[in-house]
């Protein structure tokens, strides 16, 4: 299991069967990718498909205690490593009706591969047996562009200011960060064990990213392996309404804040920016 294992990986992440799903029960279990390996593996003793029945069951039972979780589970033949994250404002009720999708799902998506990473907007989960070569924290996985374009209003402007602003908040709030600068909505996120100083130059790349790779569009998308960010611009102010899952700042989720009066949570956001960006 060398590199050629995590480039096909990598190439089936990037392009093979990234589905983008425009309905959903709810606004933080729609599937925004998902990514396997391409190798099952050999489980003849049913060691492989123990471990990670076990390791499904921890990660799901830590979500109603926490938005971030890492474990290793099986013997040394058998090792297994897997991970969820739920995005920063969700409450524990819902970041445990988001990852206890993610088993089923992965199973059905990708079956029992050597490594497999189900991406939904309000979490998602990794798992990879030992040995899987790993890919840079950097590396860009997916990516979504809004695709109406806004030209000669001073968008593009609106959205990099917004940008360097969510770029410090994510440092201040220890990995999550979301608010609203002349109605540009950003949001971004780093996986829970990145430290602030690789947080904030991860986002940084997925900023660039999106810049780039998005341009002028409405709305956008950027997810790297150890980060993600997305933004919305609202010309007429981003729109308010009640939530149920927004919450303050916890330990190992990071913060929110907002800049102008007008933002509204992270949740409701991503509602909103899946209704613009398809």
């Amino acid at each position: 299991m060398g590199l050629s294992i995590s480039l096909l990986f990598l190439m089936t992440l990037l392009f093979s069967d990234l589905n983008v799903i425009q309905s959903a029960t709810t606004e933080y279990t729609t599937l925004i990718y998902k990514g396997c390996a391409k190798q099952q593996f050999s489980d003849p003793s049913g060691l492989y498909s123990q471990a990670l029945s076990a390791m499904f069951g921890s990660l799901v039972t830590q979500s109603t205690k926490t938005r971030f979780y890492k474990t290793t589970t099986g013997t040394s033949q058998t090792t297994i490593t897997g991970l969820f994250q739920c995005r920063g404002d969700l409450t524990n009720h819902d970041c445990y009706n988001c990852v206890s999708r993610l088993p089923v799902l992965s199973d059905k998506l990708c079956g029992k591969t050597i490594a497999s990473r189900v991406q939904l907007s309000g979490c998602y989960l990794l798992y990879e047996v030992a040995g899987f070569s790993q890919i840079s924290g950097m590396e860009m996985l997916f990516k979504t562009c809004g695709k109406n374009n806004i030209a000669g209003t001073g968008f593009e402007e609106r959205r990099d200011t917004a940008f360097g602003v969510m770029q410090n908040g994510v440092v201040s709030g220890h990995g999550f960060y979301a608010t609203t600068y002349e109605s540009v909505y950003v949001l971004g996120q780093c996986e829970g064990d990145v430290g602030d100083s690789d947080c904030s130059g991860c986002v940084k790349n997925a900023l660039e990213k999106a810049q780039v790779e998005c341009g002028s569009a409405i709305s956008g998308q950027i997810y790297l392996h150890k980060c993600f960010i997305a933004y919305s611009y609202y010309p007429n102010g981003v729109p308010r309404r009640s939530s149920s899952s927004s919450s303050s700042s916890s330990s190992g989720s990071g913060g929110s804040s907002s800049s102008d009066p007008s933002s509204s949570t992270g949740e409701s956001f991503l509602s909103l920016f899946q209704l613009c960006l398809f």
